[in-house]
């Protein structure tokens, strides 16, 4: 697993501040090869959050070719995407396994909505919106980062064909773009934008304690009220009951004249 020298010449910010990093919550525009330079904390390697410069990194986007298809597992299969940056990306594709025995087929969804797994004797097929990889497609590729032996991959989560290189080539000006107004210089929260975020925490927190507290009134009031309730329904029974024995008492007395 990759981890960056102890000294370098940026802050890392407290994980509180994560969310309000450019790539935190975004699908981060990479290269393949940028994906493989990404580096670790081993407070967040549990977390799957990486790091461009002091940028958290949670999720990733990918343009490429589609230079392997390959079945790993009967869970678990795989497509290899060249981007032209040296270096190559794994997508992990997680399936959903279902057995057909009438025609020998593992087929399964997958936990991508558009892609499906076909698996039979001799035959072996990844469908994106019913249509098969081939090798030579290009793919646009969402997934998060994990590493598997050492090598990061991306585990899939969104993917498209691209139909043409000129959607390949837009993909390279929009890493480039990003890289040139994002990730060029390191992240930096000012004293006045640190202020903000702790000023939305205390806020959120005070919400969070604030919507405990009425919580736990609704409880003890559904408590009282079923409990006022309870008393109510066995008072009214006792009434019914008591009148019940007077009547049964009146009429025993009527039968005995």
């Amino acid at each position: 697993m990759s981890t960056h020298p102890a000294k370098r010449p940026y802050r890392l910010y407290p994980a509180y501040c994560f969310p309000y990093s450019p790539t935190y919550d975004a699908w981060v525009r990479l290269a393949a090869a940028d994906v493989h330079t990404l580096w670790s904390e081993p407070d967040y390697q549990s977390q799957n959050i990486y790091f461009c410069l002091n940028y958290p990194v949670r999720y990733v986007r990918v343009v490429g070719v589609v230079v392997a298809i390959d079945e790993i597992t009967p869970k678990y299969s795989a497509l290899t995407l060249d981007d032209g940056s040296g270096a190559t990306i794994e997508l992990k594709i997680v399936r959903h396994v279902t057995y057909q025995q009438s025609s020998g087929t593992l087929s399964s969804t997958t936990t991508i909505s558009n892609v499906n797994v076909i698996s039979q004797f001799g035959a072996f097929e990844i469908k994106v919106d019913n249509v098969n990889v081939e090798i030579g497609m290009i793919l646009k590729a969402k997934g998060s980062i994990s590493e598997f032996r050492g090598a990061k991959q991306l585990e899939l989560r969104r993917v498209q064909i691209v139909s043409s290189t000129n959607g390949e080539a837009q993909a390279w000006t929009e890493n480039a773009a990003f890289k040139a107004e994002v990730l060029s210089t390191p992240w930096r929260v000012t004293s006045a934008e640190h202020g903000e975020i702790k000023a939305k925490i205390r806020t959120e927190r005070k919400k969070a304690k604030e919507y405990e507290r009425r919580g736990r009134e609704y409880e003890i009031k559904k408590a009282e009220y079923e409990a006022a309730r309870a008393a109510h329904d066995a008072k009214k029974e006792a009434k019914y009951e008591a009148r019940r024995r007077r009547e049964e008492a009146m009429m025993n007395a009527g039968a005995l004249i």
